[in-house]
């Protein structure tokens, strides 16, 4: 036998199921650390976060803030000839949907090439757990390989919860991947969910000149959020001509002909052109024979896992979407590269889930990090909070971008800045300094004594530092 295979033989055999964040980041990693490593997916690489979610999503919305641009344009002298309401007939939806999912599919040609260049094996089909160490494959070629695996990870993701009384139609009744095929900017638009989707979905199609009414189920939209960054985004929404109906439950929805009714728990109704359906996704765990091996799986779908991945089968592991905790590409990425660290026998640290920094790309952006002043006083630690609003803020007034606002939560005795929100436009970067803060426990002291470049939105954030530190000092 000769050196080469006797290597050969004693690589590990790592099989990933879905080719997402999840997927493709623990592929790289395994195959770094000298891995055999075989991807299975039934689409492109990027998974749907790549080719239909948050890259479509964002790409839209970048779409949608050029109407912004224009009229922005006006307000400092360059003038239109038409008035300052967006206008749907002037957007070329399809040339835009084209554009984005383009731009989603040239990301994913992008993975592709650096999977490839790792030399990882992707297999287009469907995997399947069918016993012990071994996933059956069926091929989209033909074909129904069974590939043996000392390691599995399950990266499968999630699809758009669809609700009893609705049954999404691609034309009118719509879920999130089917926007993109619309042949125009709806007139009336109806989105039921006032979460981080909704808002994003609402707040694009709005600039692009539809006439949007939101329906949230909460007093607040954006309810897992700062209460505070909420209302100015609901002010922000408002002021654009948006409506929202708060305290407002669908428990229906009919079309006719062309329109859509969507009927209320109040037994009132609200009717439009189309109707956009974001409330939530769903784990996409069925149909992977986990129950052949004993992998558990939670009432509302989820691989249940310990902190670096492992399910109740120690041999299979799963990432991202599929387990259902934090629903963000980022996450699910760093939840990948952990379990295959882990399992590929490398020293790891579970992820800090007090530390994880998102965004929800209205205008402005709200991006947070760590925890909030209400987490904070559920765990015991007590913690002072500063906020600086962006309308003193020199860079903030010159892009006309003064809504919004900086809050940083610090522990008291300790100065540790333990949470951070930011409410503005390019939110997404300003947050990246308390993140960074956050997950090196960094004090209040540190952060504002840091330089920043004048005039920046960020140095808002190092002066909301220096007003706790004084405080905390004080």
């Amino acid at each position: 036998m000769t050196s080469d295979t006797q290597h050969a033989r004693s690589r590990q055999r790592v099989v990933i199921l879905g080719g997402g964040p999840a997927g493709y980041e623990a592929a790289v990693v395994a195959a770094e650390l000298d891995a055999d490593v075989t991807v299975v997916t039934d689409e492109g690489l990027g998974g749907n976060s790549v080719l239909w979610d948050c890259v479509p999503s964002k790409a839209l919305i970048v779409a949608a803030e050029a109407m912004d641009w224009v009229h922005t344009a006006d307000a400092m002298g360059v003038h239109l000839a038409s008035g300052r309401r967006p206008d749907r007939n002037v957007v070329d939806f399809p040339k835009v949907a084209a554009g984005v999912l383009e731009l989603g599919a040239s990301q994913s040609a992008d993975i592709e090439r650096r999977v490839a260049a790792s030399d990882v094996t992707v297999l287009r089909g469907r995997g399947r757990l069918r016993g012990r160490h071994e996933v059956s494959v069926e091929l989209q070629e033909g074909g129904s390989p069974v590939l043996p695996a000392d390691y599995v990870l399950i990266g499968t993701g999630s699809t758009a919860r669809v609700l009893p009384f609705f049954e999404p139609d691609g034309e009118r009744i719509l879920v999130g991947q089917q926007i993109y095929g619309l042949p125009e900017v709806p007139e009336r638009l109806i989105v039921v969910g006032s979460g981080a989707t909704g808002a994003e979905f609402a707040n694009a199609f709005t600039r692009f000149g539809s006439d949007v009414t939101l329906v949230s189920s909460r007093d607040l939209i954006l309810p897992t959020e700062d209460p505070d960054a909420a209302q100015v985004i609901e002010s922000s929404f408002e002021r654009r001509g948006m409506t929202i109906l708060r305290n407002a439950r669908a428990v229906g929805c009919e079309r006719h002909g062309d329109e859509v009714a969507v009927g209320l728990q109040d037994g009132g109704e609200v009717v439009g052109s189309h109707v956009l359906f974001t409330v939530g996704q769903v784990p996409s765990s069925a149909d992977l024979g986990l129950e052949s091996i004993g992998v558990e799986v939670n009432d509302w779908g989820g691989i249940d896992v310990d902190a670096v991945g492992r399910t109740s089968c120690r041999w299979v592991y799963a990432a991202g979407d599929v387990v259902g905790r934090m629903m963000l590409a980022s996450v699910a990425a760093m939840q990948g590269r952990t379990a295959m660290w882990h399992a590929l026998g490398q020293a790891v640290q579970p992820i800090r889930w007090d530390a994880v920094a998102s965004t929800i790309f209205t205008d402005p952006e709200v991006a947070t990090v760590g925890l909030s002043s209400e987490e904070a006083a559920q765990a015991g630690v007590p913690v002072e909070t500063a906020r600086l609003d962006f309308r003193s803020n020199p860079r903030a007034k010159m892009i006309h971008g003064t809504d919004g606002f900086v809050k940083v939560h610090a522990q008291v005795g300790s100065g540790t800045v333990v949470g951070g929100v930011v409410v503005s436009s390019r939110a997404s970067d300003l947050i990246q300094p308390l993140a960074v803060a956050v997950q090196n426990r960094l004090t209040v002291a540190q952060v504002a004594q840091t330089i920043t470049v004048y005039p920046t939105m960020a140095g808002s954030v190092a002066e909301a530092a220096r007003m706790l530190m004084t405080r905390l000092d004080g």
